[in-house]
C-alpha cells in the first residue's frame, strides 16, 4: 500500500493540515513551504492553542 496514495495505485491523497503558532510570521512561513508540495493542503491557521482548538474541532484535520 502506498501511504501517499492511500490505496494500492489509487488517486493521489490530500492531507489536510492545521498550524498553530504564536508568531505569524512562522505560520505564513511554513504554511508557504507546505503549500509548494503537493498532496498537503493548509486548512487553517491559529495563534494560540484556544483557537487551534477550535479549528481542530471545526475543520477535521489530519495533522495539527
Amino acid at each position: 500500500m502506498d501511504r501517499a496514495r492511500g490505496t494500492s495505485g489509487g488517486a493521489a491523497m490530500t492531507i489536510r493540515v492545521v498550524l498553530a503558532d504564536d508568531q505569524e510570521m512562522v505560520r505564513v512561513g511554513f504554511s508557504m513551504i507546505l503549500s509548494l508540495e503537493s498532496g498537503i493542503e493548509v486548512i487553517g491557521q491559529a495563534k494560540d492553542g484556544v483557537e487551534a482548538l477550535e479549528l481542530i474541532s471545526d475543520l477535521r484535520p489530519d495533522v495539527a
